[in-house]
């Protein structure tokens, strides 16, 4: 496949040497993206809140080592502004979220600020911003109107929103588009020199991620702990992804942005083949199985906030456009992240060698 084939040669040529402006760097996906750029070669600033935790994977992978950064909220305009326009980035990648479903019914307002007029902020900065620049703005794939049927969504499906978060992203989206439109016309692009796209990506997992209210992480917690893994909605389907997966199609969306922005200043789904999704209790069975030990119960509650049963990706735009396609299916990628965490529990490796190790293993796979 050529993107694998080349991605090595491919990634080098684009970023090296490159300016990347980082936003969430300090984040569970922000973090695996900033090490995979440093490898890459490229100068990166990092804007982002402070960890929330001191093992978080940020601390673990000594990220200030890797990059500049800037401690700072989104929703702070002018320190924004005055950080992005004294960098000058030849590219954006904006991760900065609130990214937690169950959260955003606690903070419904926060969430709508940080995930629509946060994604502003950064787009009004760019508009000021007198030099060529690509930006990949990372919304998710809980953008669509969710039928919870079984046909997968496509980039141009009606977008929507049942709970806070969703609602906001999709909020998010359509401030991209309005700043596309309005400021960054690609018909208009010898004016500004501007490309932004979308990347919609499904539910990431991997080596790292400490967040509360995710499958992975509670697993994780509830094993070391010697406790049985509690389990939410056994019969939810999720698009279930190695975060390296959509990372890797961000790198590539970017490459393209640079290569020809009138083509690809548009959106893009990045997700599992349709037929790989995966159950929430199977994914737990799978874990378990990798552990080698441990059990779950499925919880009994009533009156929780509501989650999707069923959400698929189409995916086929970013095959056909991109060259992109997963390289691991849902139980490598449990596989995978599962050995990751067993690996830094028992001291055999670093956290910054593993994260290191599994990029270079998924790029030359």
């Amino acid at each position: 496949m050529e993107v694998i084939k080349d991605a090595p040669m491919l990634f080098t040529e684009t970023y090296k040497g490159k300016k990347i402006f980082l936003t969430g760097h300090t984040g569970f996906k922000g973090s695996w993206l900033l090490v995979w750029l440093h490898q890459l070669g490229a100068k990166v600033k990092g804007y982002s809140l402070a960890p929330e935790k001191a093992d978080d994977l940020y601390h673990q992978l000594n990220g200030d080592s890797l990059c500049e950064s800037v401690i700072a909220d989104i929703m702070d305009y002018e320190r924004l502004e005055k950080e992005l326009l004294a960098f000058e980035p030849d590219f954006i990648f904006h991760l900065a979220a609130q990214p937690l479903v169950r959260l955003s019914y606690e903070k419904p307002v926060e969430t709508f600020a940080i995930n629509s007029i946060g994604t502003a902020h950064v787009l009004q900065a760019l508009a000021r911003l007198n030099k060529p620049c690509n930006a990949v703005m990372i919304t998710t794939d809980k953008v669509y109107h969710n039928n919870e049927w079984i046909y997968p969504y496509r980039e141009t499906d009606q977008l929507g929103g049942y709970d806070p978060y969703s609602a906001s992203k999709a909020c998010a989206e359509l401030v991209i588009n309005s700043y596309r439109n309005s400021f960054f016309n690609i018909n208009e692009y010898d004016s500004h020199w501007k490309a932004v796209a979308v990347a919609r990506a499904g539910n990431v997992i991997g080596g790292g991620d400490w967040a509360r209210d995710r499958i992975i992480p509670d697993i994780v917690r509830a094993l070391r702990n010697g406790q049985p893994v509690s389990v939410r909605n056994p019969r939810s389907v999720r698009p279930w992804q190695h975060v390296l997966e959509p990372l890797g199609g961000y790198l590539l969306l970017g490459h393209y942005l640079s290569v020809a922005p009138y083509q690809y200043s548009t959106a893009y789904n990045f997700g599992p083949f349709m037929e790989d999704n995966m159950e929430v209790e199977d994914l737990v069975k799978v874990a378990l199985e990798i552990w080698q030990e441990g059990t779950y119960e499925v919880q009994q509650l009533k009156g929780q906030p509501h989650e999707a049963g069923l959400l698929r990706l189409d995916i086929s735009k970013a095959i056909n456009e991109l060259k992109w396609k997963p390289k691991l299916n849902a139980a490598q990628a449990v596989e995978r992240t599962i050995n990751w965490y067993k690996e830094v529990s028992s001291g055999k490796m670093e956290a910054y060698d593993l994260v290191r190790r599994d990029i270079e293993r998924y790029v030359t796979a």
